[in-house]
């Protein structure tokens, strides 16, 4: 599957998509002229014309590699010169 422009991740993609249609069943306006009245294809739409707009948190990325229990400097492998 080929990645949508402007992500990283077709996960993140996916993410941010139905965070936004979360937002419109919730009530919000959407931000473009629907072609659909379904809140999925109301995001995929605002995601395509640019209107949606997301960032990640930069404590994100640190948290999850303590997770994986790797520091960011030191080599993957774990095993030091001695």
């Amino acid at each position: 599957m080929k990645l949508v422009e402007g992500f990283d991740s077709n996960y993140r993609y996916v993410l941010v998509a139905a965070r936004r249609a979360r937002q419109i069943q919730n009530g919000a306006r959407p931000v473009v002229e629907p072609h659909s009245r379904k809140p999925c294809r109301i995001a995929e739409e605002e995601i395509q014309a640019g209107k949606v707009k997301w960032e990640v948190p930069p404590l994100v990325a640190a948290s999850a590699m303590e997770a994986a229990g790797e520091a960011p400097d030191q080599p993957v492998g774990g095993e030091a010169d001695d």
